[in-house]
């Protein structure tokens, strides 16, 4: 019986052929997005969940006023998770990571000595880490790779760059800052992509001097630190906010004595309204909720885009079978003899529902072997767009087959299942008389009318999304930040050009920038601590406001990012000052502090020229206010302008462990500056990679995620308003024959062809414009949302709403048109002479 059910289904397939073609069509289209979606969302579900304790280790972050400023962060100081292991006996174990900058590393043996490389993902780390985040490794023991002063381990590709096909274990490895060379331990398999840490080379926290240097701080955050729960407290959310409720006292007991060292007493701290509260995050969730916290981590995903592409798919394979549902149903009419005549010869009407319910399940089994096929075609683009490293095979793994299967086969019964009840609904006698009356009955209308607004209103609400994303990312590449951002070349390294790490104005790093500077098409070069665009940019601490005898509401702390610079940062960058002057050779400086107006502003000054601030955490030094520059964005469009201060190089304010030198370039030169910089470097450090950046591309890479989303965005709108298309292609299909006599009748009595194509267009264009009433403000709803993320943001106007209104109906319109144009230049004979 199911083989003659699915025989009849293939007749029907094959005479329909346009019907065929667009069910088959918008099926594939649904079911690619389906699938490509599923392996995305999979993906990003499956983050850190490989780890044999991942459901135990939790990441300690921290929740923080500090300043004034309010701050989430994953960075903590060093002391914590160890008074945390040592305080809580529901805490088995802890580990922590110290990512130290870009360092310069070679292999030392003479065999095997080659160019350094200059390597971005060396992490100081706890001798346990192998074992609490058990990556598998090929070489070594997880337990004592890390024990020993100057070991360390790398990963299979680090390997390979540095030793070839010889064995790397017991080979040296000389990295720039250190006197001695550290030795291969271990090697771990290429670290899978479904995990958030991401690294190349791994030492031991003792060998990292700025760890050592800060151990004792409570307010040094510059690490990542993850505790282990036991197995009961972490299978308890109730015992885990229990033993959040005991943070703050473990603080106000152990962090007493750093907050006292750095002239901020941890009673007073608080009374001012400051806070330090620390905070636990399951590991598997730090991949998908860490939108609003600043985290050092640059492979994150966001919940939020997760459920945006589900509710995609589901939106896309929904329309799909509205086609399938409204095409059907329109053709009620042609199908409706052959259901009468069935039931007349004795069918039963659970044996035609089958029926009806097979074509619908051959439609969609044809479709997804289409969407295999375009899954596998398309799988390399995808990735490049999605940022992904999925794999076709993928597919075959992880359940996702089943799931594949499972939605094939509810997509099957959702479109067929509204067709088989209604067309088995008719009774044979009134159809046998010539009734036709079901294709044209009110509910048979409101159905298939429902339906098509249902699609666009999906496909326009989408057209709205994307436009506004769209916006928002042309906004931010284009706002005022305050400062110039094209053309400026970024040189990082100089801290190796200096043994101590301080930025200094003499030696080498001068010379450097003054023949750099003297390049034809420089128009500024500037040494710096920091640079600009970068969500970590500079070196946070407090400050404190000193009173002057003026009658001003001082704050009574101050939390200010900085930079040390020297003079030839501020016009090289063109930021303004407003008030006062900037750095001068002509000055001592060293006691020298240039403000931005939201210091002025949150410090409490009227006249912030002269006024002073002491710097608690460096043996009470007193800054004298020199200057104020317009306030701009020190980071993405994200996070909002804060205080930020600028100090004089000899200053010695902080440790700096990176400087940088800056160069404005005309946009002619750019070519031949690179050219002759990297001559130039090569005479100042000829083992150190010549390596550069350029502001406004360390800009973009900002909002790689929003660019990523803008990009999978547009591709699913565009299925989306293809598969709603074809659905109105096919009614219009259905539309035109309906009323072929009519036209020929009206064409007989004068009509025009432009008379005709609106006369079937006006209905279809009314149903397209009742959509965009029904999606704008729902559209305005969920975008106005998604950009309070942004403090700077673009506003969602008319122009708009308008634009995806009218790129709606325009669609809408060529789609219908096409069919209405070839009916209305039939000629009418053809269509009257079976009358």
């Amino acid at each position: 019986m199911l083989k003659h059910y699915f025989s009849i289904a293939w007749r029907n397939l094959l005479r329909n052929k346009i019907n065929s073609l667009i069910n088959i069509g918008g099926l594939a289209i649904g079911l690619t997005c389906v699938i490509f979606i599923t392996l995305y969302v999979q993906d990003e579900l499956r983050y850190d969940k490989g780890f044999k304790m991942s459901d135990r280790i939790y990441q300690v972050t921290l929740n923080a006023n500090f300043g004034g400023q309010e701050f989430n962060t994953s960075n903590t100081p060093p002391p914590v998770s160890i008074d945390m292991h040592a305080t809580f006996p529901e805490v088995e174990d802890y580990t922590r990571i110290y990512r130290m900058g870009n360092t310069t590393v070679h292999n030392t043996a003479p065999a095997m000595a080659g160019r350094p490389f200059t390597e971005k993902d060396i992490w100081a780390v706890d001798s346990n880490f192998l074992q609490v985040f058990d990556y598998p490794m090929l070489q070594g023991d997880p337990a004592t790779c890390l024990k020993k002063y100057h070991s360390i381990v790398i990963t299979e590709t680090t390997a390979r760059k540095y030793f070839g096909k010889t064995s790397p274990i017991g080979g040296s490895l000389m990295l720039d800052t250190y006197d001695a060379p550290f030795v291969v331990t271990g090697v771990l398999k290429d670290l899978p992509s479904d995990v958030t840490l991401q690294f190349g080379m791994l030492l031991p926290v003792q060998d990292c001097p700025p760890v050592q240097r800060f151990s004792w701080s409570w307010v040094w955050s510059q690490m990542t630190a993850y505790i282990v729960l036991n197995s009961r407290t972490a299978k308890d959310p109730s015992a885990i906010q229990s033993l959040e409720a005991k943070f703050p006292a473990m603080v106000r007991k152990d962090a007493a004595k750093a907050f006292a060292r750095i002239g901020q007493p941890f009673d007073e701290f608080i009374k001012k309204g400051g806070r330090w509260d620390f905070h636990l995050q399951r590991l598997t969730d730090i991949h998908l909720h860490s939108a609003d916290m600043g985290t050092p981590f640059t492979n994150l995903g966001n919940i939020k885009y997760v459920y945006i592409f589900s509710f995609i798919a589901l939106f896309v394979v929904v329309l799909a079978c509205i086609n399938f549902t409204n095409l059907s149903t329109a053709q009620a009419a042609r199908r409706s003899k052959e259901v009468g005549i069935r039931k007349v010869l004795g069918s039963l009407k659970g044996q035609m529902i089958r029926q009806f319910l097979s074509e619908a399940m051959l439609y969609t089994g044809i479709a997804t072997l289409i969407a295999l096929f375009l899954v596998y075609a398309l799988m390399t683009p995808f990735n490049q767009v999605a940022g992904k490293t999925l794999a076709f095979g993928s597919i075959f793994q992880h359940d996702i087959w089943t799931l594949i299967l499972l939605i094939a086969i509810l997509t099957g019964l959702l479109a067929g299942s509204y067709p088989a009840f209604y067309l088995t609904s008719f009774r044979p006698v009134a159809v046998l008389k010539g009734g036709g009356l079901f294709a044209k009955s009110l509910g048979n209308q409101l159905v298939r009318n429902g339906l098509v607004i249902f699609q666009f209103t999906i496909s326009i609400g989408l057209i709205v999304c994307t436009l506004v994303v769209f916006r928002q990312l042309h906004y931010v590449r284009n706002m005022d930040l305050g400062f110039k951002k094209d053309n400026v070349l970024i040189l990082p390294n100089l801290e190796k050009l200096t043994p101590d790490y301080m930025l200094a104005l003499t030696g080498k790093e001068e010379t450097l920038r003054q023949q750099i500077g003297a390049i034809p098409g420089v128009t500024g070069a500037s040494l710096t601590t920091g640079i600009l665009a970068d969500d970590y940019a500079g070196f946070t601490d407090f400050y404190v406001p000193v009173a002057t005898g003026v009658s001003e509401p001082l704050a009574k702390d101050l939390s200010l990012t900085s930079f040390m610079a020297d003079e030839n940062l501020v016009p090289a960058l063109h930021l303004q000052i407003i008030k006062g002057r900037n750095f001068s050779k002509e000055f001592s400086d060293s006691d020298a502090v240039i403000v931005n107006e939201t210091t002025v502003r949150t410090a409490g000054w009227k006249d912030p020229i002269g006024k002073r601030l002491t710097y608690p955490g460096g043996n009470n030094q007193t800054f004298h206010v020199i200057g104020v520059v317009k306030d701009f964005n020190l980071r993405s469009a994200r996070t909002t302008i804060e205080p930020f201060a600028l100090f004089h190089p000899t200053s010695k304010t902080n440790h700096a462990y990176s400087n940088f030198l800056i160069a404005s370039i005309d946009a002619s030169h750019v070519p031949e500056v690179l050219q002759k910089a990297e001559k130039i470097w090569k005479t100042f450090a000829p083992d150190i990679p010549f390596e550069y950046s350029f502001l406004d591309k360390n800009y973009e890479a900002l909002y790689r995620s929003e660019q990523r989303m803008s990009k999978v965005f547009s591709i699913f709108t565009t299925l989306s308003i293809l598969v709603a298309c074809l659905g109105l292609f096919g009614l219009s299909v259905y539309t035109a024959e309906r009323r072929i006599r009519e036209i020929g009748i009206r064409k007989i009595l004068g009509a025009s062809v432009q008379n005709l194509v609106q006369l079937l267009s006006r209905d279809f264009l009314k149903l397209v414009l009742l959509s965009a009433v029904i999606a704008f403000p729902l559209s305005w709803w969920a975008m106005n949302r998604w950009l309070q993320d942004f403090p700077f943001r673009t506003s969602i106007g008319a122009g708009t709403f308008l634009l995806a209104g009218t790129l709606a109906a325009g669609i809408a319109l060529f789609t219908v048109s096409f069919q209405a144009i070839r009916a209305a230049t039939m000629n009418p004979s053809k269509s009257l002479k079976t009358e």
